[in-house]
């Protein structure tokens, strides 16, 4: 079992800066793959970027590529979501989630088995 709690959220204007992180509970956090979704009002929940469990690798969505960095600390059992350039698109609540599954699924919901409760992010114009 692993619990998810974020932290981080809050409001910013455009061209700001929120830095997201993820604290996981457990000993066995450093073999997860971790990853950040998120949901806007009225959308379906998209992925945003993910990292593999060594820190080796990570993915971005293009929407959010060159301005979100993902990152992670093995010994604080926490995950992070640097945000810059923030755009009032990117308003919305962020998941973390963590799977033991890798390979080229990493954007898909379904291969994450835990997930947090989610941090509101609101970007103002």
């Amino acid at each position: 079992q692993v619990q998810l709690v974020e932290s981080g959220g809050g409001l910013v204007q455009a061209g700001g800066s929120l830095r997201l992180a993820c604290a996981a509970s457990g000993h066995t956090f450093s073999t997860y793959n971790m990853a950040w979704f998120r949901q806007a009002p009225g959308k379906e929940r998209e992925f945003v970027a993910a990292i593999m469990w060594s820190g080796g690798s990570t993915y971005y969505a293009d929407s959010v590529k060159g301005r979100f960095t993902i990152s992670r600390d093995n010994a604080k059992n926490t995950v992070y979501l640097q945000m810059n350039s923030l755009k009032p698109e990117d308003t919305a609540v962020y998941y973390c989630a963590a799977s033991r599954l890798g390979g080229s699924y990493y954007d898909t919901s379904v291969i994450y088995d835990y997930w947090g409760q989610g941090t509101q992010v609101t970007v103002s114009s």
